[in-house]
């Protein structure tokens, strides 16, 4: 795989994640990675701090594939998250 792509997510879960990589034609590997044709998505999360007392959950995902494939798999997956998250 050529190309690798990490963005974040505030306010979105990895379960909500990963139904969302699911939805676009990926299968769950594991409780942190989906598998499409051609692409893989890592997933982990932290909380982080907003401002002095709040904090969000931060959803990052690791795309790896060819760029053809990731950058509509990419904006599709930002477009559901943004719908979703903060």
């Amino acid at each position: 795989m050529g190309t690798r792509i990490e963005r974040s997510f505030r306010g979105i879960s990895e379960r909500l994640a990963i139904r969302y990589l699911t939805n676009l034609g990926g299968e769950r590997v594991d409780d942190s990675t989906v598998e499409g044709e051609d692409w893989s998505a890592s997933i982990s999360s932290e909380s982080v701090g907003i401002g002095p007392s709040l904090t969000l959950t931060e959803v990052t995902v690791v795309f790896e594939g060819e760029a053809e494939t990731l950058d509509p798999l990419v904006e599709d997956f930002a477009r559901k998250a943004m719908r979703a998250g903060g």
